[in-house]
């Protein structure tokens, strides 16, 4: 599982929220993942990809690769409500800059593979959705 909070904590700590810097960030992360899907390694990768443009890169970049994108959606009032971090809050007041749904735009995904919408669904049936996706896809067996 490659965690995009864990990530901006090492790897991409360099990094703010420009939007430069955010495609910076998504790059690194597209290439740690394309060398462990190399090695074999199964991998989740969760972190925020808010440019369309982003994301056709690491599409791209994992052609010949088994790759799925999978659009966690939800709106963004019950983000504010799970906001763990108080990140949300943060960037009303303005202490956070380029914020994705609050000062910096999230371009919704035209295609994605998997559309999961963490807000109409509980947690177990979110799971439930992607385990039928990854069957269904063959990476999984039942």
């Amino acid at each position: 599982m490659l965690d995009g909070d864990n990530i901006r904590g090492g790897l991409n700590k360099d990094l703010g929220l420009s939007p430069e810097e955010r495609k910076e960030n998504n790059r690194r992360i597209a290439e740690v993942a394309k060398l462990m899907v190399d090695a074999g390694i199964l991998v989740f990768a969760a972190f925020i990809a808010p440019y369309r443009e982003s994301r056709q890169f690491i599409r791209d970049l994992m052609a010949g690769f088994p790759f799925y994108e999978c659009y966690v959606k939800c709106s963004l009032d019950i983000c504010e409500q799970r906001d763990p971090k108080g990140l949300y809050g943060k960037a009303r007041l303005g202490m956070i800059t380029n914020m994705t749904g609050i000062s910096a735009p999230y371009e919704e995904p035209l295609a994605a593979d998997l559309v999961v919408e963490t807000d109409r669904f509980t947690l177990d049936e979110c799971v439930d959705q992607v385990i039928e996706f990854l069957i269904r896809n063959g990476i999984f067996s039942s």
